[in-house]
């Protein structure tokens, strides 16, 4: 168990290896070493103020923005949700000035975008310097997929055989284009717009395949970008989260009220629209970046290492098969599936709250209270609510007219391991009753024989 939490996270300090599946043109090792020593803010990804202070030792103060005050009052107890931090509460890093706490740039934008809700102070004390380990939830696929195979009894038979079949048939339907991203990543380059036009219909069909593009444009914009607003924030420690905010919100409509990745997918002409709007002298690199890194990530997360990525095909696959050669893709397909069943929010915690329980166990036998999104290390930070080794104090906090917050009630209330309800959470349902991250596909329900 220990080896698919290991491999779902990573180290920013002490980088290990991962292994990947044979044939691939470049190696985790390539990609860091580009990512760090070839991009304008590559060193960022060590030398950020938050994992400075993370292992430093010293108490960590993190913001949190909450419309439901008067409940945690009431109740006394926070609880973790689920979402890229699995399962803990999300934060943003705070900074101790001598005129009040100054929000990290994400808890700033939070703030100012989210005006009906209600700010909090967190201080953790740990025990000892906090490891610099992240958890990276595109790495979950594993996870995800044992956690349904050992859980299958809570589903009836009709819903275990659609989730099976559907999970199945969205593999199959994106199977050709699946099979351009290895050739991609075994160094068998397509053209550019091609590529990211068949990534952007693709996504319809397999909606995780959004998650990796928004992941990556948004890795290409923080360690590339050189405005003045992005040095600014890279002189105080931190990655620039406004870069990847502006560009969900120009992308796609309401974005602002359901934050939904599988929504994400420009085509080309789109793509370097976006760009062009956002940071004009990044837009001619951003579909080949884009076709690089996404066709060797999507390789990498996908394959099980004993796999040989120029031999394999995703065509003609069946569920046992791909249990064994690709369990990470085939885990990300179930968990979506899972998401749309119309017993889902009855399920949530069976399914959801195995896998915290697994998380935080993890976590502190790692030593992590504060775990932290470990795609990037760009300020999205989290509570542990089951660590018993280090000391926790809320308060309610103001912001004063320079941004900076004071905290002006310290409260008495606990973190508690459990999740909160789902409609409470970021994986709430719509209004038309779908689960975040996740688009019905007719032609994806049914595979064929």
């Amino acid at each position: 168990m220990d080896t698919d939490w290991d491999d779902a996270h990573t180290d920013y300090t002490s980088p290990s290896t991962r292994p990947v599946p044979a044939g691939l043109a470049e190696s985790e090792a390539d990609w860091r070493r580009r990512l760090r020593q070839e991009t304008p803010r590559g060193w960022l990804l060590t030398g950020n103020a938050m994992i400075q202070n993370l292992t430093s030792g010293r108490p960590i103060q993190l913001m949190h923005t909450t419309s439901a005050l008067d409940a945690i009052r009431a109740s006394g107890h926070l609880y973790a949700s689920s979402g890229c931090l699995v399962a803990a509460l999300y934060c943003a890093p705070l900074t101790a000035e001598s005129a009040g706490l100054r929000p990290h740039n994400l808890g700033a934008y939070l703030m100012e975008t989210k005006p009906h809700t209600r700010t909090l102070v967190f201080e953790i004390t740990p025990s000892a310097p906090v490891p610099a380990k992240g958890v990276d939830y595109l790495r979950l696929g594993g996870i995800h997929l044992r956690t349904y195979l050992r859980h299958r009894s809570f589903l009836t038979g009709h819903e275990d055989s659609r989730l099976r079949q559907a999970s199945l048939g969205r593999i199959r339907t994106a199977a050709p284009f699946m099979d351009v991203l290895l050739a991609n990543a075994t160094g068998k380059r397509t053209p550019c717009a091609g590529f990211t036009d068949q990534l952007s219909v693709t996504i319809r069909d397999f909606p995780f395949l959004g998650y990796l593009y928004f992941e990556v444009l948004s890795e290409y914009l923080m360690l590339h970008s050189a405005t003045a607003e992005t040095e600014t924030y890279a002189q105080a420690g931190e990655l620039n989260n406004r870069l990847y905010k502006r560009l969900a919100h120009i992308a796609v409509k309401g974005m602002n009220q359901l934050f939904d990745l599988s929504r994400f997918r420009p085509g080309y002409d789109h793509l370097v629209e976006l760009i062009t709007r956002i940071e004009p002298g990044l837009a001619s690199g951003a579909a080949e970046y884009t076709r690089d890194r996404l066709s060797h990530l999507f390789a990498a997360v996908s394959l099980d290492p004993s796999q040989d990525a120029e031999a394999f095909t995703f065509r003609g696959t069946d569920f046992d098969t791909l249990a064994v050669a690709a369990p990470s893709l085939l885990g990300q397909a179930v968990f979506r599936e899972m998401r749309i069943l119309d017993r889902y929010p009855q399920l949530y915690l069976a399914f959801e709250q195995a896998k915290a329980l697994e998380a935080w166990d993890y976590w502190n036998s790692e030593g992590i209270p504060t775990p932290f999104n470990g795609f990037l290390p760009k300020g999205e930070i989290g509570v542990n609510p089951a660590y018993p080794e280090s000391r926790c104090r809320v308060w309610v906090a103001e912001a004063c007219e320079r941004g900076l917050l004071h905290p002006v009630e310290e409260l008495d209330i606990t973190p508690v391991p459990r999740l909160a309800e789902l409609n409470m959470t970021a994986m709430r349902r719509d209004t038309t009753g779908r689960a975040a991250g996740h688009i019905r596909s007719a032609r994806a329900d049914s595979p064929s024989p």
